[in-house]
């Protein structure tokens, strides 16, 4: 979920086309809930971002709890 910001104009979809939501609706590849992935295209660079900080924290939760 890599995201080079400075050389990259568009923030990219963290999308590796792993989807699959859990019971909280939350995509299992991306760590985006579905609410964010629907609003992906029409979020800011800044919204964006946060969608990204989002997801890591709930990665390393996600992890966390399954190592």
């Amino acid at each position: 979920m890599s995201v080079n910001h400075e050389t990259d104009k568009t923030i990219k979809s963290p999308c590796i086309r792993h989807c699959c939501l859990d019971g909280d609706d939350v995509c299992v590849g991306c760590y985006r809930t579905i609410t964010e992935i629907m609003d992906w295209q029409k979020s800011t660079e800044e919204q964006k971002l946060v969608v990204l900080e989002n997801c890591l924290v709930r990665k390393k939760r996600h992890d966390s709890l399954y190592r």
